[in-house]
């Protein structure tokens, strides 16, 4: 399969426990991070669920 990757771009302070957990599960600790994950259709729910939080680079 394909990977993709994310990078966080804004701080989880202030966001609801959902969406932290969301970031945890993506493997995203600290802003600035990118991590390389396979490109599934849960992957993809995760990230549009933090889609405010986080930029997938190509």
């Amino acid at each position: 399969m394909a990977k993709i990757k994310i990078k966080q771009i804004k701080s989880k302070i202030g966001a609801p426990i959902d969406q932290k957990r969301t970031l945890l599960a993506l493997g995203l600790h600290k802003i600035s991070q990118e991590v390389e994950v396979e490109d599934n259709p849960s992957i993809r729910g995760m990230i549009r669920k933090v889609h405010h939080l986080v930029t997938v680079v190509e």
